[in-house]
């Protein structure tokens, strides 16, 4: 749990006022992508059917616990090109990671 507080400490520190900001549709689609990330991170490979299931039980938690503050602040506070950003992101760090995000900018 720690490193998913981290991936949002990570999200909200990408966050930047912005006029054009992201939809609340884009911003739903980021938080799934975060998770997806962080679940990733921490090695949570399926190797069966019962574990896929409470991966995805899991990561539904996660994602609903967090929804209505991320979107919140996404929706506000960060500018669409780093919610585009962070979509193309394929780790939380390195290289192709959501922290070089802020990076760009």
């Amino acid at each position: 749990m720690r490193r998913m507080k981290r991936a949002w400490v990570l999200a909200l520190l990408v966050a930047v006022g912005c006029k054009n900001g992201p939809s609340e549709d884009q911003c739903k689609q980021l938080l799934d992508h975060l998770v997806d990330l962080e679940f990733k991170k921490a090695g949570a490979a399926a190797t069966s059917d019962a574990m896929k299931q409470e991966i995805a039980k899991q990561k539904t938690a996660v994602t609903e616990a967090k929804r209505a503050e991320f979107i919140d602040t996404c929706t506000k506070k960060m500018a669409k090109s780093r919610v585009d950003c962070a979509m193309n992101a394929t780790e939380l760090d390195g290289d192709h990671g959501v922290a070089k995000c802020d990076e760009a900018k």
